[in-house]
């Protein structure tokens, strides 16, 4: 599988993501009241590093990924994606949500195609280079665990096979940046502990960015270089933590005294973090 080499206009050292005090307004009114989905967002992220976004639920988390793929435009500050500012919805990336959302009419290796029959430069030579891509396609299943499942329909998938599917179909086009959204909320402990390895391989093969929003801190701690914890709305960033743990990383990790001990810190942050939001306000 091809992957997009690194952006021409991206100078040595330079971050690929960077967030300039960024907040975000949903409507012109809301920005005319002073209400913010999120605010003064600063963040750096370098070239191929894996980041996770944890946090309460409804602190901005999927507020912040608009933002970073471009369907969202800050009501203030700057976002530069690969040397680039982003002024709309970035094709540099590929993403996988909690749903798979895979068309059931079409078999898997037909939705893991589709981003080729959809972005360019890959559309217009879709129908002369079928073939060559629909190999790409089965060679990805085929790493991802699904070989032999490659001409099944959704419906004959289970869900964690769905979202393997998911997965291949967001990083087919070889995008320099991966955007998940719980993707593997949905799914039972031991499938969701599979495709953790499944993607920490595919990650350490082709080093494209990650950018995870998860509400399960363990998942965080055994994915990400860094794990950044957001308040509640207005979301901002509270804590960045940095995931010293060596790599490549093992599940027995997870049972490990230094492993634990990170997802408790994680943990405190984010209930000190609920409790000052349900602590009474004080009458004058």
């Amino acid at each position: 599988m091809t992957h997009g080499s690194s952006g021409a206009g991206l100078p040595q050292g330079a971050s690929f993501v960077d967030f300039k005090d960024v907040w975000l307004a949903y409507s012109a009114q809301l920005l005319a009241q002073g209400q913010f989905a999120v605010e003064a967002i600063d963040l750096k992220v370098g070239q191929g590093e894996f980041i996770a976004i944890v946090g309460p639920s409804g602190c901005g988390k999927s507020t912040f990924m608009k933002l970073a793929t471009g369907l969202k435009m800050p009501s203030r500050g700057r976002i530069e994606i690969d040397g680039r500012p982003v002024t709309g919805p970035l094709k540099i990336s590929g993403m996988a949500f909690q749903a798979p959302s895979l068309l059931p009419w079409r078999t898997t290796v037909g939705n893991v195609l589709l981003p080729l029959e959809i972005v360019e430069p890959y559309r217009s030579s879709f129908k002369a280079k079928r073939r060559e891509y629909e190999e790409r396609a089965r060679r990805l299943l085929q790493k991802v665990g699904l070989a032999g499942y490659e001409d099944k329909f959704p419906w004959q998938l289970s869900g964690g096979m769905q979202q393997r599917a998911s997965l291949c179909r967001a990083l087919i086009h070889g995008p320099k940046m991966l955007l998940l959204d719980e993707p593997f909320g949905a799914l039972d402990a031991f499938t969701r502990e599979e495709l953790w390895c499944i993607l920490r391989d595919l990650w350490t093969e082709q080093r494209f960015n990650v950018i995870l929003v998860t509400h399960d801190l363990r998942e965080s701690v055994f994915l990400a270089d860094t794990v950044y914890v957001m308040s509640q709305s207005p979301g901002r960033f509270m804590l960045k933590k940095d995931i010293v743990l060596p790599r490549p990383r093992d599940l027995e990790i997870t049972y490990s005294r230094e492993f634990t001990d990170v997802v408790h810190e994680l943990r405190a942050h984010i209930g000190a973090i609920r409790g000052r939001a349900f602590t009474p306000q004080a009458t004058p």
